[in-house]
Formats: C-alpha cells, structure tokens, sequence
C-alpha cells in the first residue's frame, strides 16, 4: 500500500549510518548484535546507540569462502564475510558488539570476530524449562551489565533499565499493532512490505521518534483502508510465513508466493511475530536485570529443546489471520529449524491446511525450482 510514513520510515533509516557517525563525534558509544536472544535494555540503558548488525549480502562471500566451510548456513556465512571485509558500516562503527550460542557455527565464528573489535558472547541454555536454565541466563545478563559498563564506560542504573523496558515494551507493542492490521482480507500489507518495516523499524538510532512513525502507519491504515488496497488481493491464498529469519534483501520465499499470486499476511521468524508479545510486566518491582532474563529466555527459537512455545504461537496465528497455507523456510546448514520442521508439519497437518517445507540459502540459483513448487502449493490451497 501507498504511505507517506512508510515512506519516511525508510528515509530515516537511510539517514541511521550519518546518525550514528555524529553521535559517536559527540561521545556516544555504538553497540551491535545479531539475535533476538540479545537483551538490548541494557546498552539502552546505558545510553547506547542499539543496531542490529547486518546479515545479508547480494553477491560474493570472498572471505567466507576462503575461510569457512561451504556448506555452513549462509547467515553465518554472510556476517563472516561483512565483518571480515569491513562492508558492513554498522558492524564498522561498532564499539561492541552482543553475540550469542545459538547456534554452533556462529559460536565459532566468533572466535575469529573477537580478534577484529570486542565481543561479548552470552552462553545460552538450551531449554526453558529448567529452573538452572534460568539462573544460569540471569547471571549471563548481569554478565553483560559488567561487561557493557567495563569495555564501554557506560553507567546502567536500575531507574534507566526500567525506562528501557518501557520503551521496548511500547515496541513490542506497536508493532505487534501494526502487523495484527493483516487480518483483514484483504491485508493492507504484502509480505514484502511487512518485512521492509519490519527491517527499516530497527536500523535507528531514535527508537521512541521510530515507535511514533509505526503508530502513525497504523493510524494511515485505519483510517484509508480499504480505499488504497489492491481489492485483487482479496480471497487471495493467505500464508504464514514461518522458519529461519528473513531480511529486505533475503525475501524470495515472499517474493516468489507473492509474484505467484499468494499474499503473505503474517510472519512467525524473528523480526516479526516472535517476540511482540514477550513484553515486562511494568508493575513488577523485582530486580529488572532478573525481568530481563525472563523475558529473553522465553524467545520461542529452535534452539530450545522442547520449543513448545514456537508450536503454541503457531497454531494462534493460524487462527488469528485466518491461514490457508504455511511456508516452512530454512536455510541450508539450520539444523534446528529443519529437524524442528517435521513438527511445524505436523501441527499444520492438524490445522487441516496446506505445508511447504523450503530448504533453500542466499543464492537465486533455485528460484524457479522454488517458484513451481510454490505455484503448485498455491493450487492445492486454492483447490481446497
């Protein structure tokens, strides 16, 4: 759909880098992370500029594929190779960057990283359930408190975490506002468009000016729909798009079920639906470094072991945007997210609607393979 605060969201995105360059002349320190997993409270608490660091790349991989195996995932792959070569401007102005073990190619990867600037690596547990998990993860995050206040000289108070949770609350908030606009048929969204605010909402150094954007997304939508949305699109296939994350320049899975005449309405991966609704309770007077650790580890990622979570926000979503169809992506090498399919498959099986499992990385070279097995996914749904 056509929007002027669409449109001024990616602008201020396209001005973050030249943000970031003055605030660093004025003092401020830059801290960069890759997951949801990471607690970003903290830095902005400290007064840090947050940004996620890039993970996507049209082209060649040259110093991944001198120094990394070929077969490892492309995400990994990929933030080698931007790192190492020094293309990725975020990661550049980094003071710090927040890592994590999600997984073992990245745990790897960075030991080779921590020699290029500092890193902190928090040690995740592996299942949620456990009430070790939990003192274990609390005392990671108090691990990176020490760490941010020692490697960067930033301050984190008690007063300023409860700020930071306020505002991250009201994120989580807000964009999971936006994306419930979906539900409607026709959306007013495509899965392209989601995915770009979903992106652009996060490359900011002002994340309150950011919330107050989306806000007024939502209030354009509200009050226009339905006059500038495509009316073709209505009784459209509705696909939830769930699996390893995407990015505005990793998208053919949504490209491809778009241009073939699917509509994706909602998306499960981190940086859309996962984690809008892992908010703190505000009212909670407990130590917020210990509300922190309880919200993180809730993240619903295939790493756990058991990811009941993941299952239950699956089967929700089903039900909230009315789905006719699921597309299960996973990026060559994601051991998780694949063995975690057969179980996506399943619950989808007992929803009585159509599943499409895609193994797929970075390339565009199995694009028409995917886009006939995508047509033909459509078909059947259409068919139902």
């Amino acid at each position: 759909m056509e929007s002027q605060y669409i449109a001024e969201l990616n602008a201020m995105r396209g001005k973050t880098l030249e943000a970031i360059i003055e605030a660093r002349e004025r003092g401020a320190k830059v801290v960069g992370y890759y997951c949801t997993y990471s607690p970003i409270e903290l830095p902005l608490a400290g007064g840090a500029i947050v940004v996620p660091l890039c993970g996507s790349k049209e082209g060649a991989l040259p110093a991944a594929d001198n120094d990394l195996p070929q077969n490892l995932c492309p995400i990994v792959r990929t933030l080698y190779d931007l790192a190492v070569t020094d293309t990725c401007p975020f990661f550049h102005f980094s003071d710090m960057v927040i890592a994590e073990t999600t997984c073992d190619g990245k745990k790897k990867v960075y030991e080779f990283l921590g020699k290029i600037k500092p890193y902190h690596v928090m040690d995740l547990p592996q299942n949620q359930n456990l009430p070790s998990s939990q003192r274990a993860w609390e005392s990671e995050v108090r691990r990176l408190k020490t760490s941010l206040e020692d490697t960067l000289g930033l301050k984190i108070t008690d007063a300023a975490l409860r700020e930071a949770i306020y505002l991250t609350n009201e994120e989580a908030r807000v964009k999971k506002e936006l994306f419930d606009l979906n539900r409607v048929d026709p959306p007013p969204f495509s899965g392209k468009e989601i995915t770009a605010i979903a992106s652009d909402s996060e490359f900011t150094t002002d994340r309150a000016a950011t919330i107050e954007l989306l806000k007024k997304i939502i209030e354009e939508v509200k009050e226009k729909y339905p006059k500038n949305v495509n009316p073709g699109d209505r009784g459209a296939p509705r696909i939830l798009l769930t699996g390893c994350p995407v990015g505005s320049n990793k998208d053919k899975a949504v490209t491809l079920t778009e241009e073939c005449g699917g509509r994706v309405v909602a998306m499960e991966n981190c940086g859309g639906y996962k984690t809008v609704e892992l908010r703190i309770a505000e009212n909670d007077t407990r130590d917020p470094l210990t509300l922190i650790a309880e919200k993180y580890l809730k993240v619903p990622c295939s790493v756990m072991s058991p990811n009941e979570g993941r299952m239950r926000l699956l089967e929700q979503m089903i039900k909230d945007f009315r789905i006719g169809g699921v597309i299960d992506l996973t990026w060559q090498a994601c051991h998780t997210y694949n063995v975690e399919s057969f179980l996506v498959g399943k619950l989808v099986e007992r929803n009585n609607i159509a599943f499409l499992h895609l193994e797929t990385n970075a390339s565009d070279a199995d694009s028409e393979n995917l886009r006939v097995r995508i047509e033909a996914f459509l078909e059947m749904i259409r068919g139902k």
